[in-house]
């Protein structure tokens, strides 16, 4: 007869083999099955990314591009419209951001999803900026492109609300990483900053001023849609469609699982978690994350005419929507996630 001790080591034994055994078995089940594992690259605008960027990295944490066979490999550009973005999305050997501007100039390349359609920043100036007028004859950041990269693009927009020009002020060309030291040391006066940089510059030094919300300056500017060579298009949809709707997923998670997703953004984003939940409540409050294709034509083809009007882009150069937009890959991506959805007033 096995003594009681020895029983109740035993009894203990097969209990955690029987759990071991059972949880094996439910892996099995909820494996993808996978012959081999598809590889990507996947951009993103900044490094490290900014909160808005992170569907990647919360795409790649919770297993939603393992569980379509994509073995995804994140990319960090400085900047989406930087040498080396354009060089690796043109190229085929990453999807990143595309624009409108890129494609009318000849880069063979189409928006295949749009992460995030409406702009998080808000442009922050030094503390004796009240309105746009005053920042004539001030610095203001070029980051992410120099001339003609976002920064500078919507800087512009700034000024000419004020009645000013890009020639009106200096433009400063720095690392992505310079934005929010260099308006905190007064090296600028002026810059497009992501939520949670907003709320590091108010942090660290109050005087600073939010002189407007770039969505409601702009608020019909598409600010973020991946996209892909048009040969790796013909030549790969399904792991592009794949890929789209990991990312798909991701989003939606990240509106609805707040405590789940915000540790992964913390990491990717190497930012305070309390700057980081601050851009959540923003960006889920303003439905910048799309939840569905994130493109629409009529933003879209609004986003074309803004850069001809403003002389980015030769109007003999100017765009079609279709020639801009792989509408039909973003709506394959959506089925492929399981279908449109709306998430409180989200529906892009």
């Amino acid at each position: 007869m096995i003594p009681d001790r020895r029983l109740v080591r035993l009894m203990t034994f097969l209990g955690a083999l029987l759990i071991s055994l059972a949880s094996s078995s439910a892996g099995a089940q909820n494996a993808p099955g996978c012959a081999t594992m598809r590889k990507i690259n996947v951009g993103v605008s900044s490094a490290p990314p900014n909160v808005v960027h992170t569907s990647p990295y919360v795409a790649k944490e919770l297993g939603f591009f393992a569980k379509r066979c994509i073995d995804a490999n994140i990319l960090q550009f400085e900047g989406g419209q930087s040498p080396t973005a354009i060089t690796a999305v043109a190229g085929g050997s990453a999807i990143g951001a595309t624009s409108d501007v890129a494609i009318g100039r000849g880069m063979k390349v189409k928006q295949i999803w749009g992460l995030a359609p409406r702009m998080p920043q808000a442009y922050m100036v030094s503390p004796d900026i009240k309105t746009a007028a005053d920042l004539k004859g001030r610095r203001l950041s070029a980051t992410g492109g120099g001339v003609g990269g976002f920064n500078w693009r919507v800087g512009r927009e700034v000024l000419r609300s004020g009645g000013l020009d890009v020639a009106d002020a200096q433009f400063i060309s720095a690392a992505m990483a310079g934005r929010l030291p260099g308006l905190v040391a007064g090296q600028i006066d002026g810059v497009a900053l992501h939520p949670e940089d907003v709320y590091l510059a108010k942090k660290q030094k109050p005087t600073l001023n939010l002189l407007v919300q770039l969505v409601e300056l702009l608020p019909n500017y598409m600010f973020n849609a991946y996209g892909a060579a048009t040969d790796w298009i013909a030549r790969d949809r399904a792991l592009l469609r794949d890929t789209v709707a990991a990312m798909i997923e991701a989003n939606r998670t990240i509106y609805k699982e707040k405590d789940k997703v915000v540790p992964i953004i913390v990491k990717a984003t190497e930012k305070p978690q309390d700057a980081v939940e601050y851009a959540w409540e923003v960006e889920t409050r303003h439905c910048v994350w799309s939840v569905n294709e994130g493109l629409d034509p009529a933003r879209t083809q609004w986003t074309i005419d803004n850069s001809v009007a403003n002389g980015d882009l030769e109007a003999d150069k100017k765009p079609s929507v279709d020639q801009v937009a792989e509408m039909a890959l973003a709506k394959e991506a959506v089925e492929t996630a399981g279908g449109r959805v709306t998430i409180g007033n989200c529906k892009d």
